[in-house]
């Protein structure tokens, strides 16, 4: 036999080690090695060592980056690992809609499609807009609502409305409210880096779906949404023969995110940093959140607030920000948020996070045979559980109280756009005025089923507020914006 014949139902083997568990898909492999095309022993046998050398090589990739975060990187039992965690949304989970030598724009698909559990923010989607230096992303609107966070980079930011056009220069921090049918472009103006906003749309025409729709293009890449239109029609809107307006959308364009250059780009950025909002209103086209003074700091991180308060454009959507800067080994909570669901976007760094869900649990419940439809309160909590990297999006639900970690060696920033914000509360579950230590001492003893002198010693020994310092080691360092 030749090597085809080993390498043939190796790739079989290859797919069931990449999608399954470790140990068991070893196993699968290898009898795959023993029962595909019948091979002969010594075959099998390098066909098994193929196997080995593919499970060890990914184990050792998984303990490596196991080793940068201050927690043991195995789960425990009960705890829902991130490929089965319906809150957790990694790379591959992206739908990239565009993507060009000079950039790409990918979203997140609906979040009911991952789970019903998700149906509170059906109608919310989330997408992140890359583009490298000295670009240009061609003017287009949406059919959505959109609330937009500059996580990286600085650009100018052009909208036209109601006749008007206005242009502002845009940078790390800045938050901008752009309205459903704002035609919308920009540049990349900085010389050596990328561009990354993170975008939060709210559809206005169908529920939990949106679409760009472009006027300059051509015949594709992209397609002008006037090429749609018969061209007796754009003959007399236009009042311009066919032949030039075959020059002008017949053309294949080099894409929606294309090169521009010195000249274009400094024309372009010649506007006042923020800009003034010319839609009706005095305030201005976008607020910093790194300008704001933090609602809670100390030596473990940072927490920034922007609402309608600080930035009137957010007033008719029911929509805040937040962000937390969290000092290499410290960490966030834990707490739970009263009202708003939290759709956070990991903005830099790494560590983990882990969160009590009871609906988890409950599924878990009726898949072991429970015969209950309706879990029982307070039956049980599944504990839900991520290491984070740099472009992961968490979606917490209202309630559920959760807890962000830093790794040891570098911050963890965590952006927060925060749906059903009015009213909302952050409830700290820890430290200095948590809620337990807000009970009275018979309420303390009547719950927890132990003297009350005991119970609130535990929940008052935490001195700090918000931020703590972590359980992978010692703080070092002081978080910077």
């Amino acid at each position: 036999m030749t090597m085809r014949a080993i390498v043939v139902p190796f790739l079989f083997c290859l797919v069931f080690v990449a999608l399954g568990t470790k140990e068991s898909e070893l196993k699968r492999c290898k009898h795959q090695c023993k029962t595909l095309q019948q091979m002969p022993e010594y075959q099998e046998e390098k066909c098994n060592e193929m196997c080995e050398k593919l499970y060890h090589s990914e184990k050792q990739k998984e303990e490596e980056i196991s080793s940068f975060f201050p927690y043991k990187g195995r789960e425990e039992e009960g705890e829902v690992e991130r490929e089965n965690n319906p809150y957790v949304f990694d790379e591959h989970h992206f739908i990239t809609g565009v993507e060009t030598q000079h950039g790409r724009v990918r979203a997140l698909p609906k979040f009911t499609e991952r789970s019903k559990l998700l149906k509170g923010i059906e109608n919310y989607r989330f997408e992140i807009l890359e583009a490298n230096p000295k670009t240009f992303v061609v003017p287009n609107h949406w059919d959505a609502d959109a609330v937009l966070f500059v996580a990286q980079g600085r650009g100018t930011l052009s909208l036209v409305r109601k006749g008007k056009r206005n242009s502002f220069n845009i940078e790390r921090g800045d938050i901008i409210r752009v309205c459903a049918g704002t035609t919308a472009y920009l540049i990349n103006r900085d010389n050596n880096e990328n561009l990354r906003i993170h975008k939060l749309l709210i559809p206005v025409s169908t529920p939990g779906q949106f679409q760009h729709f472009f006027g300059p293009g051509g015949r594709e890449n992209p397609e002008s949404f006037y090429s749609a239109f018969s061209s007796e029609i754009l003959e007399a809107a236009l009042n311009t023969r066919r032949d030039k307006l075959q020059r002008l959308l017949g053309q294949e364009r080099e894409g929606v995110i294309i090169k521009a250059s010195e000249e274009q780009i400094r024309v372009m950025s010649k506007h006042e940093e923020g800009g003034i909002w010319p839609f009706g209103g005095e305030s201005k086209g976008s607020v910093n959140i790194y300008r704001q003074r933090p609602v809670q700091s100390n030596q473990y991180g940072q927490f920034y607030e922007v609402d309608d308060s600080h930035y009137k454009q957010l007033g008719d959507l029911d929509i805040s920000l937040n962000l937390a800067n969290i000092t290499q080994g410290g960490m966030l909570g834990p707490i739970y948020s009263s009202r708003s669901t939290n759709i956070a976007v990991v903005v830099d760094g790494e560590g983990y996070f882990e969160m009590a869900c009871p609906h988890l649990a409950s599924e878990s419940g009726r898949q072991q045979g429970s015969e209950e439809r309706e879990p029982r309160i307070g039956l049980s909590y599944q504990k839900v559980s991520s290491k984070l990297r740099r472009g992961m999006v968490l979606a917490i639900p209202a309630g559920h109280p959760f807890v962000a970690v830093a790794s040891t060696n570098q911050n963890l920033q965590i952006f927060g756009f925060n749906i059903n914000a009015r009213d909302n509360e952050i409830v700290p579950l820890a430290g200095r005025n948590n809620v337990m230590s807000q009970l009275e001492r018979e309420a303390l003893e009547l719950g927890f089923g132990l003297p009350a002198r005991e119970v609130e010693q535990i929940f008052r020994s935490q001195q700090e507020e918000f931020f703590f310092q972590g359980p992978g080691g010692q703080w070092s360092g002081r978080a910077a914006a």
